[in-house]
């Protein structure tokens, strides 16, 4: 027997190879969106512990959710799109940001 690990893919195809990739990189996907997922339930659970204490606040609060309900929109509804842009837009002009 020997201390050193013995490489597999050597041994097996180029599909298997390709197969055994894909699974490591849906692996790291699924494992990414876990955090983003787990990190996301954080930050809401913040903003909802807390009412706003000023318009900033109130105005981030708000393009996060605006932010989550483009993103549940299908790409044709290009109307509510043009909507949450342009709500977005005078959130940002109004914070004096621009």
């Amino acid at each position: 027997m020997t201390d050193h690990p013995v490489n597999l893919d050597k041994h097996r195809g180029i599909a298997a190879q390709k197969a055994t990739d894909i699974r490591r990189v849906l692996a790291d996907v699924e494992a990414n969106a876990a955090a983003l997922r787990e990190r996301q339930r954080d930050i809401e659970a913040q903003m909802m512990a807390l009412p706003a204490s000023s318009w900033p606040e109130a105005a981030a609060k708000a393009r996060y959710v605006l932010n989550l309900y483009a993103a549940a929109l299908g790409p044709e509804d290009t109307r509510h799109r043009k909507l949450v842009t342009a709500v977005l837009d005078d959130l940002e002009r109004m914070s004096g940001a621009s």
